[in-house]
């Protein structure tokens, strides 16, 4: 009766048809208190199986809005009662004259009983009868809006209801947070083509503040407008501590006493009695907080934080601070920063030059209120944790690197010293070795090499002609001509390019034109021609970077991209934007993460050119920031642009405005296990004629390099596509490595 209640209650606060929606998820009963997020997202997902489109959206958001209500609550009520009802000072070494033997014990629980109270009584007055405890949330569920599941449901839903803008910006949501979820990136495909989606649409309606104006300010900082920056790192620095004293809040709820719960840890809490169970949870809690750091500097859907958040923050606010002559504030700025790192030779300098310059000493000018309590406060914590490491035998990994050797007991550095080492993100990325003359490696009559790194201002990239002959190039070019036609387009089937609404794409697989071969749509030399000019550019490109390792191919596409007539003009996006093979750029920062959805096994990558008779088109390599262009190729038949896979080449092609280029993909991995099996079947399809014809494999289309998106031309609902696991026989079909 009472979830009857809540669904009847919520129809009528939905907005008439017709009517305007607000933008984002915006509250939908403004000063009611909350109700149970698990409840009402259970009662939103049965909504959605039964196809009750409008009251999924709305029991959906109104889960959002309550949880984001109950996290809000905590974190004020925390604050207040932290003020009213403080906990005591311990005792010093040394107990005053006359102190009775347990009397600060019975101080400090005392007032715990006090605080507990204030808690109570806050999280009643904000969340109704029962409080916190009345909306405690289960973990699976915790974990399910971590992961913004249920933007996954409002996007079929706002669909459904015909709100394409809506449904655009929930499907983004999720899919930041999810870059690996296949089905989400072919529904984004989908709506990037529909004409009722708005290219403003596809925003993130839970990105977290502090990353927004952090992205904003960076931005800014590389147009060189650091007066106009300011505000907004200002404001990315304020809203990291905030974030951090909300994620440091929900340490303290129930859902982390729960967490302790799930996971069954054995500890000092485990070990019975009031004490050890006090020092139990007080440790997790500990521990919570200390993972705060790493939460706040985690970009939705990344796996790794952005190493030293806070003190790389306040090093460009001093350094933009400098720049339009604020010289206190960047003073002010360089001594946080040194609270960080006291010992850095640079902050040092950069604090006396600025001393310099402002020429009378200025005793009220030093580090930031905000930073002296945050390193003081977790430096307080990292002790205490490191203390329970010692005596009560607990596990702490310490996130920051700024830590002082004299935190930690003398017997646990080493340990934690090849710990620290073993954390990814802190890795350099290997320095090439010298390379082979070309004269020593030169393998195939006729090849040249046209340009080395030093003349494309860069580092492990070459230009290397003649790997194909005129006569090649057409054989090739003909062969993706009749596989076109033969409705074998392995990429994405003769569509819009995904990357931009102007070309079309197409793609083949040496596995998928070997089966066209043997069914006699396309040649049978064209297919072996396929062959052998990738096994021709895995040669030299071991030859020339990696003589004493040798390169596996990975995945090997002959790609076409063709401009659509009539849409070239006042053109200003990219044929493929700027990116690195091998790990996620992130041009703000010029970080390339080796992680998922990128293809980290790859090493080296190649560009076969067949043709030059289009317009644009030309392959260009940037700084990491994706803007700077350093060099650039133009395709021509027979050419080959060879490159180290890492964040050291990010590469991008200019937009392909007439006719139609033609190139063959391809990328290298040093590991065995990733070879390309497709390329070892369709040689033996070839060299067998008489065998039966195999199965054919659903491809996925690349980079040349995404995934394909389905035929439906609207999304399917989140769970509703039967598993491609099996095909019509019950056979488990072969999947692409890149899968």
């Amino acid at each position: 009766m009472l979830r009857l209640l809540r669904l009847l209650l919520l129809l009528l606060l939905l907005p008439p048809p017709g009517s305007p929606e607000p933008p984002g998820l915006a509250t939908l009963s403004p000063g009611a208190p909350p109700q149970a997020p698990d409840l009402l997202y259970a009662d939103g997902l049965r909504a959605y199986s039964a196809g009750a489109w409008a009251p999924a959206v709305a029991l959906l958001r109104e889960a959002l809005r309550s949880l984001d209500e109950l996290g809000r609550t905590r974190r004020d009520c925390g604050a207040r009662c932290a003020a009213e009802a403080a906990l005591p000072d311990a005792p010093g070494p040394d107990p005053p004259p006359g102190a009775a033997p347990g009397a600060w014990e019975r101080l400090l629980l005392r007032a715990a009983l006090r605080r507990a109270e204030c808690l109570s009584q806050c999280a009643a007055r904000r969340l109704g009868p029962g409080g916190a405890a009345r909306l405690r949330v289960g973990g699976a569920v915790r974990d399910a809006f971590r992961r913004r599941e249920p933007y996954n449901y409002l996007q079929r839903a706002y669909y459904q209801l015909k709100k394409l803008d809506l449904a655009a910006a929930a499907a983004h949501t999720f899919f930041v947070a999810n870059p690996t979820h296949l089905q989400m990136r072919e529904d984004m495909a989908k709506y990037r083509r529909m004409s009722g989606v708005r290219p403003q649409s596809f925003r993130d309606l839970e990105t977290p503040p502090h990353w927004a104006a952090y992205d904003s300010g960076l931005e800014l900082l590389g147009r060189q407008e650091a007066a106009l920056a300011l505000p907004r790192l200002e404001e990315a620095l304020q809203e990291s501590l905030a974030q951090l004293e909300s994620c440091r809040a929900g340490c303290e709820g129930p859902e982390e006493l729960q967490r302790e719960e799930e996971e069954e840890e054995e500890g000092p809490g485990s070990q019975g009695g009031l004490y050890e169970a006090i020092a139990g949870h007080w440790i997790r809690v500990l521990q919570c907080r200390q993972r705060c750091v790493e939460e706040t500097a985690t970009r939705p859907g990344r796996s790794f934080p952005v190493p030293d958040f806070l003190p790389s923050q306040l090093r460009r606010l001093q350094e933009a601070h400098a720049q339009v002559g604020n010289l206190s504030q960047a003073v002010e700025n360089v001594l946080s920063f040194l609270l960080f790192y006291p010992e850095d030779e640079a902050a040092k300098e950069a604090l006396n030059q600025y001393q310099t310059q402002l020429g009378e000493p200025r005793p009220g000018l030093g580090p930031r209120e905000d930073i002296q309590r945050f390193v003081l406060q977790s430096l307080g914590e990292k002790r205490q944790l490191y203390y329970a490491m010692e005596h009560l035998g607990t596990s702490f990994k310490d996130p920051d690197p700024w830590t002082p050797a004299a935190f930690i007991p003398e017997s646990l550095r080493e340990k934690l010293r090849e710990d620290q080492e073993q954390r990814p993100w802190d890795h350099e990325p290997p320095q090439p070795k010298p390379l082979t003359d070309w004269k020593d490696v030169l393998l195939l009559e006729g090849v040249t090499l046209t340009q080395d790194a030093r003349q494309l201002n860069g580092s492990e990239r070459a230009v290397l002609d003649g790997l194909l002959t005129p006569a090649e190039c057409g054989v090739l070019l003909q062969l993706a001509k009749d596989a076109a036609e033969a409705g074998a387009r392995s990429g994405y089937r003769g569509r819009r390019s995904p990357h931009t609404a102007h070309e079309h794409f197409e793609g083949l697989t040496v596995l998928k034109a070997a089966q066209l071969a043997r069914a006699g749509a396309v040649s049978t030399q064209g297919a072996k021609l396929l062959l052998e000019a990738s096994e021709r550019v895995r040669t030299l490109t071991q030859a020339y970077f990696s003589p004493e390792r040798p390169l596996h191919l990975s995945f090997t596409h002959l790609v076409c991209r063709t401009a659509i007539k009539g849409e070239q003009e006042q053109r200003m996006d990219l044929s493929h934007p700027v990116h690195a093979d091998n790990c996620v750029l992130d041009p703000d920062t010029g970080e390339c993460w080796r992680e998922p959805p990128a293809y980290t096994y790859r090493d080296y990558s190649g560009l076969l050119y067949l043709n030059d008779d289009f317009q644009g088109g030309d392959l260009f390599f940037t700084e990491p920031n994706a803007l700077t262009v350093r060099a650039q190729v133009r395709p021509r038949c027979g050419r080959l642009v060879a490159f180290s896979s890492g964040g050291e080449n990010p590469h991008g092609v200019w937009a392909v405005t007439r006719g139609r280029r033609c190139a063959l993909a391809l990328w290298h991995t040093w590991a065995p296990e990733h070879r390309e099996q497709e390329w070892t079947e369709a040689k033996e399809l070839l060299q067998e004629p008489g065998e039966k014809e195999e199965e054919e494999v659903e491809e996925e289309g690349d980079d040349e390099e995404e995934d394909m998106p389905s035929r439906d031309p609207a999304p399917e609902p989140p769970g509703r596509r039967p598993p491609r696991g099996q095909d019509k026989t019950g056979k488990l079909p072969r999947v692409r490595e890149e899968l």
